[in-house]
């Protein structure tokens, strides 16, 4: 009873799909043990061929390996079902091989009488001569080349994880996405290792397809003479061809299988499955065509060549040469007209309205004309999405909205070239190639490229345009490979996190305070404008931003703002207040959860020249003074990064603007906070020092 209801619990669970596996593999061990009937061997060897040329064309159709991912299985699975009926046929003609040719059905007897014409000598060498090809070639290959595709699967993980991370930091793509590329990679390194260990299955099969030739050949000869009576000839001739007719019926629907296994190992990831690939690739040159015509002509012309065949196949290769010049001047002609619309000229000119007032974008990317593919979604464009996705990690990292991006094509632009605008004024440009990508030494590859050398845009390190098809030993050698829609997004990415204070104005401080205000009304009403100006707080939040800070706490802004309004004015001042209410978080932004901070000093008297310096009422630093201050906070800073410590200088409250705003030009990677800024809960230890020792 208990057993009755599993399997009605396994029913409704899975449905009739879950029981197709398990009941498949007890039918082929059934085949090993029980007498089948040579109708159900007719229908079951049928059946071995059409699943063997099933496989082999999912294996040309698909894009991908993973596409196919449950192939290892089905090679298992396929190579099980051939011995299983080699040993039910093998039966089949040892009990009944003195009957005649048609003992073990239909299409044995068709293979060994129809594909090698009756001659068992011809139909012995046939099956040798797959058997090898199966076994020496094919097998041998597709084998090598999971075997070489897993252990270069395995060495790029490492740079692929190293992507994925870099595209989620840069939000061009969201936490599901992240963890399915992550399942992706995983899944690619178990597939290659399985059809490593999956190839040796199809090479076993070609052994023993070998072996239970000779034994049926052996035994059949045995059984037709002593037990039946059979002369040697007869028994050589029935049981031989019966055997050649077997191995025939199951060699080649394994030759089939073992050519699809090398189909799935040895493509190249791509859009296009192989047919596609094929066109593209091999006949799509009509100069290479018309090469090649050229010299099948001439071997055509040679005395004792046969002259049809082959000035016959140089005439079709020049047709269709002819053809393929023929249709690439149709496309240049229709992308002529194209890219130079005719722009109707109006009989009347309208008098001029506040309506042809154009506003200048804040933000804005212009594109040539070879990019427009990027921004298209007619022509599955995704830099639309990614910018969607950099806007909503922006507001989510820096606490507010940024303006929306507006995207246009420019003829002023070279074709592959694109820039992005701030106001009107250009802030960042670059080359994007949507057919090639890019290779990124992150600083760790183990040597250079064959491509176009490069900078990243977005931060300047070295690079290469690679092909399509050089991802996978980019990545090997420890590149990070990104598309040309990755390349602009995270160049974009970079420049709107590197002018976030101007992209704060006051239509968006308004926003955030209405949006607050509906959480905490009281503080937004006895802030603005009671006691600060709308352009006050705004001035106070884009000095936060412009050092890096975020302004996600607007609730310990506003009350720290409510708090010391009263008492000054001064934007710089109220800046510092601010600081010094968000010190924990300025901190941890810098240190994450360490509790001893390790920070750059500044020597005592330094200090004290500096102070004496801004009171004195001066808002800028000797010029000679400058370059003492400069040259030895640089020193400090390497000093600090040969250590792999944040290079972060602490001084008093009194001189950190001063010195904030003279250092960011100059060492823009430098962080200045305050000794007031620090929490008490944190212990500090200087390690390097600016003017001294530390």
């Amino acid at each position: 009873m208990n057993l009755l209801q599993m399997l009605k619990e396994a029913l409704f669970r899975g449905g009739m799909r879950g029981l197709v596996g398990p009941v498949l593999i007890v039918m082929i061990l059934a085949m090993m043990v029980l007498p089948l009937p040579t109708f159900l061997l007719d229908i079951l060897f049928t059946f071995n061929i059409a699943l063997a040329i099933m496989v082999l064309l999912v294996a040309m159709n698909t894009t991908k390996p993973l596409d196919f991912a449950v192939f290892p299985a089905v090679l298992l699975i396929s190579t099980l079902l051939r011995l299983s009926l080699n040993v039910a046929s093998t039966r089949v003609v040892l009990l009944e091989g003195h009957t005649g040719t048609d003992a073990a059905g239909k299409v044995i007897e068709s293979f060994g009488h129809f594909l090698v014409g009756g001659n068992y000598a011809v139909g012995l060498v046939v099956f040798v001569i797959l058997v090898v090809i199966n076994f020496t070639v094919i097998t041998k290959g597709a084998g090598r080349i999971a075997e070489v595709g897993a252990r270069f699967t395995l060495d790029a993980m490492p740079g692929k994880q190293m992507a994925i991370d870099a595209d989620l930091n840069a939000g061009l793509i969201g936490e599901d996405v992240a963890r399915k590329r992550r399942a992706e990679i995983a899944q690619e390194a178990e597939f290659y290792g399985a059809m490593d260990g999956a190839s040796k299955f199809v090479r076993g099969d070609a052994v023993a397809g070998i072996i239970i030739m000779m034994i049926n050949v052996i035994g059949g000869l045995v059984v037709g003479m002593l037990q039946h009576n059979l002369d040697l000839a007869t028994a050589a001739h029935n049981y031989t061809l019966l055997t050649i007719g077997d191995g025939l019926v199951a060699q080649i629907p394994a030759l089939i299988i073992s050519t699809a296994a090398g189909m799935v190992v040895s493509r190249v990831a791509s859009e296009d499955n192989i047919g596609q690939q094929l066109v593209k690739q091999l006949v799509a040159s009509p100069q290479l065509l018309i090469l090649t015509a050229a010299i099948v002509g001439m071997m055509g012309l040679i005395p004792g060549m046969p002259h049809f065949p082959f000035l016959l196949l140089a005439g079709a290769l020049g047709w269709f040469a002819w053809f393929l010049l023929q249709r690439v001047k149709q496309e240049e002609e229709k992308a002529m007209e194209v890219e130079t619309p005719i722009i109707p000229q109006s009989s009347e000119t309208n008098e001029a309205s506040w309506e042809d007032v154009s506003q200048v974008d804040v933000l804005g990317l212009e594109v040539g004309y070879r990019l427009i593919a990027l921004v298209d979604k007619a022509q599955d464009g995704d830099l639309l999405r990614r910018i969607k996705g950099i806007r909503k990690k922006f507001t989510q990292d820096m606490g507010f909205l940024p303006p929306a991006v507006h995207i246009r094509d420019n003829l002023d632009l070279r074709p592959n070239a694109y820039r992005i605008t701030l106001k009107g004024a250009e802030i960042g440009s670059g080359e994007a190639y949507p057919n090639l990508l890019l290779a990124i030494d992150p600083g760790n590859v183990t040597g250079p490229l064959s491509g176009t050398p490069t900078r990243d845009p977005a931060f300047g390190l070295t690079a290469y345009w690679v092909e399509q098809n050089m991802r996978e030993h980019a990545q090997a050698m420890g590149y990070t490979v990104v598309d040309a829609g990755t390349v602009v997004a995270t160049h974009m990415s970079h420049l709107i996190q590197s002018y976030a204070a101007e992209l704060l104005g006051r239509q968006e401080v308004q926003q955030l305070l209405d949006h607050l205000g509906k959480i905490a009304p009281k503080l937004t009403e006895d802030l603005v404008p009671k006691l600060l100006t709308l352009a006050t707080v705004q001035k106070v939040m884009q000095n936060l931003l412009d050092e890096g800070m975020h302004i996600r706490d607007m609730r310990t802004i506003l009350e720290t703002l409510a708090e010391h309004a009263p008492h000054t004015q001064d934007t710089n001042v109220l800046t510092a207040l601010v600081r010094v209410a968000l010190g924990p978080a300025i901190v941890q932004q810098y240190y994450s959860s360490a509790q001893e901070l390790q920070v750059i000093g500044m020597d005592k008297e330094l200090e004290y020249v500096l102070s004496q310096a801004l009171q004195a009422g001066g808002s800028a630093i000797e010029p000679s003074l400058a370059n003492t201050v400069l040259r030895e906070t640089r020193n400090a800073m390497q000093t600090q990064e040969q250590m792999g410590l944040p290079t972060v200088l602490l001084v008093p409250g009194g001189i950190r603007d001063l010195l904030a705003r003279f250092l960011k030009r100059s060492l823009p990677q430098l962080k200045v906070i305050s000794h007031e800024e620090v929490p008490g809960f944190k212990t500090v230890r200087v390690t390097s020092m600016v003017g001294g020792r530390a």
